[in-house]
Protein backbone atom coordinates (compact mmCIF):
# COMPACT_ATOMS: atom_id res chain seq x y z
CA UNK A 1 0.00 0.00 0.00
CA UNK A 2 1.35 3.45 -0.89
CA UNK A 3 2.08 6.12 1.70
CA UNK A 4 -0.76 8.61 2.24
CA UNK A 5 -0.12 12.30 2.73
CA UNK A 6 -2.61 14.65 4.38
CA UNK A 7 -2.64 18.14 2.89
CA UNK A 8 -3.92 21.06 4.97
CA UNK A 9 -5.84 23.45 2.67
CA UNK A 10 -5.58 26.32 5.18
CA UNK A 11 -1.80 26.54 4.85
CA UNK A 12 -1.44 27.34 8.54
CA UNK A 13 2.17 26.98 9.56
CA UNK A 14 1.36 26.68 13.25
CA UNK A 15 -1.75 25.72 15.17
CA UNK A 16 -3.75 28.72 16.38
CA UNK A 17 -4.81 28.16 19.97
CA UNK A 18 -7.73 30.33 21.05
CA UNK A 19 -9.69 30.39 24.28
CA UNK A 20 -13.34 29.53 23.92
CA UNK A 21 -15.81 32.27 24.62
CA UNK A 22 -18.27 31.43 27.37
CA UNK A 23 -21.70 30.33 26.15
CA UNK A 24 -24.65 32.62 26.68
CA UNK A 25 -26.79 31.54 29.61
CA UNK A 26 -29.98 32.40 27.72
CA UNK A 27 -31.01 34.13 24.50
CA UNK A 28 -33.62 36.37 26.09
CA UNK A 29 -32.68 40.03 25.65
CA UNK A 30 -29.63 39.22 23.51
CA UNK A 31 -28.80 40.23 19.96
CA UNK A 32 -28.16 37.21 17.75
CA UNK A 33 -26.70 37.64 14.28
CA UNK A 34 -27.67 35.23 11.52
CA UNK A 35 -25.07 35.09 8.76
CA UNK A 36 -26.15 33.87 5.33
CA UNK A 37 -23.05 32.75 3.42
CA UNK A 38 -24.87 33.12 0.07
CA UNK A 39 -25.35 29.44 -0.71
CA UNK A 40 -28.60 28.17 -2.14
CA UNK A 41 -31.45 27.92 0.36
CA UNK A 42 -29.40 29.18 3.28
CA UNK A 43 -31.92 32.00 3.65
CA UNK A 44 -34.74 29.45 3.98
CA UNK A 45 -32.91 27.76 6.84
CA UNK A 46 -32.21 31.11 8.50
CA UNK A 47 -35.87 32.18 8.19
CA UNK A 48 -36.88 29.15 10.27
CA UNK A 49 -34.02 29.64 12.68
CA UNK A 50 -34.99 33.29 13.13
CA UNK A 51 -38.47 32.23 14.25
CA UNK A 52 -36.98 29.94 16.91
CA UNK A 53 -34.43 32.45 18.14
CA UNK A 54 -37.02 35.24 18.39
CA UNK A 55 -39.37 32.87 20.24
CA UNK A 56 -36.57 32.46 22.79
CA UNK A 57 -36.65 36.23 23.36
CA UNK A 58 -33.66 37.39 21.30
CA UNK A 59 -33.46 40.20 18.79
CA UNK A 60 -32.23 38.94 15.42
CA UNK A 61 -29.94 40.83 13.06
CA UNK A 62 -29.46 39.39 9.55
CA UNK A 63 -26.22 39.56 7.59
CA UNK A 64 -25.17 38.17 4.21
CA UNK A 65 -21.77 37.54 2.67
CA UNK A 66 -21.36 38.75 -0.91
CA UNK A 67 -20.21 35.27 -1.99
CA UNK A 68 -19.65 31.90 -0.36
CA UNK A 69 -16.33 31.46 -2.16
CA UNK A 70 -14.42 33.96 -0.02
CA UNK A 71 -14.23 34.89 3.66
CA UNK A 72 -16.59 37.61 4.85
CA UNK A 73 -15.22 41.11 4.25
CA UNK A 74 -13.49 42.75 7.21
CA UNK A 75 -16.14 45.46 7.55
CA UNK A 76 -18.92 42.84 7.71
CA UNK A 77 -17.04 40.82 10.33
CA UNK A 78 -16.50 44.00 12.35
CA UNK A 79 -20.18 44.93 12.14
CA UNK A 80 -21.21 41.48 13.35
CA UNK A 81 -18.64 41.45 16.16
CA UNK A 82 -19.65 44.87 17.47
CA UNK A 83 -23.42 44.51 17.20
CA UNK A 84 -24.14 40.91 18.25
CA UNK A 85 -23.87 38.85 21.43
CA UNK A 86 -23.80 35.65 19.35
CA UNK A 87 -23.80 34.67 15.69
CA UNK A 88 -25.05 31.65 13.76
CA UNK A 89 -23.67 30.94 10.30
CA UNK A 90 -25.89 29.06 7.85
CA UNK A 91 -24.65 26.22 5.68
CA UNK A 92 -27.46 24.70 3.65
CA UNK A 93 -25.77 22.19 1.36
Amino acid sequence: MSERILLDPTNEQSLAIRERVARLGALSGRKVGLLDISKARGDVFLDRLQERVEAAGADVLRFKKPTFTKPAPVDLRHEIATSCDAVIEALAD
